[in-house]
């Protein structure tokens, strides 16, 4: 007569900590990053207001030259 075996599950909890054990393990540990919201309304809203002012400054023919000279790279 067969016997049903129960399969042996881990809980997502005991699997994060077995996987962050590992990583210790090799030296290394954990940091958290916070970054900005890119779909925050808040956030898009300051940051098109900052774009407004630098493509409205004085120096904004001086300024975009020099980021168009930093960002083109030489395929040679």
């Amino acid at each position: 007569m067969a016997t049903s075996s129960k399969l042996k599950t881990t809980s997502s909890k005991a699997k994060v900590a077995q996987y962050r054990a590992r990583l210790r393990a090799q030296g290394l540990r954990p940091i958290q990053i916070w970054v900005p919201d890119l779909n925050s309304p808040s956030f898009q809203l300051e940051a098109r207001r900052q774009s407004t002012a630098v493509a409205q400054s004085a120096m904004a023919k001086i300024d975009q030259d020099f980021i168009a000279s930093i960002s083109e790279w030489d395929s040679k």
